[in-house]
């Protein structure tokens, strides 16, 4: 995993430095992301894509809807698909053409063979323009998962890392 950040880091850095991210009020951003695992005999595979939509209400904050789908093919027959939709908000801090930024999201987690539940959690990413318009994005969001508000406080620590990787695109 560190390899993968380090590697994540150093094709970041190596990006253009020409494209200034200024955000300004009233924009929006399409992100496009996937993430997959096998086993090593490629009889076990997860598929995901991630779809996002945002809106600036200023040059700082966003507004996010995001929609994840899943696949699962098991070794022992059969298949899955699992989801979530979310939404939430971030801070952006645009640093020339690297613009990290803080956020939470909330929202509701449901498929086949899935303790259909909500889920909220924090999160942190960085998006790394290669030109004014377009961006590649790490995400990585922690979710806990609650069938009420009332538990929400008990089943923090027993969350979930995610982690994604795309490209986005400013309009």
């Amino acid at each position: 995993m560190r390899k993968f950040i380090l590697i994540l880091m150093a094709a970041m850095l190596a990006l253009p430095t020409v494209a200034m991210a200024r955000f300004q009020a009233g924009d929006k951003e399409l992100s496009l992301s996937g993430s997959g695992t096998s086993d090593n005999d490629f009889d076990n595979n997860i598929f995901a894509v991630d779809i996002g939509l945002g809106y600036f209400f200023s040059d700082m904050l966003e507004g996010i809807l995001r929609q994840q789908a899943g696949f699962v093919d098991r070794d022992e027959g059969g298949s899955d698909w699992h989801a979530s939709t979310a939404i939430g908000a971030a801070l952006n801090f645009s640093l020339g053409n690297f613009v990290p930024f803080l956020g939470a999201t909330v929202g509701y987690i449901y498929g086949d063979n899935v303790d259909e539940t909500w889920m909220g959690g924090p999160e942190a990413g960085l998006k790394a323009f290669v030109n004014e318009t377009t961006f590649i994005q790490g995400l990585v969001q922690y979710q806990f998962f609650f069938d009420n508000m009332s538990e929400a406080d008990n089943t923090f620590d027993d969350g979930r890392f995610v982690y994604s990787l795309g490209v986005g695109f400013r309009f």
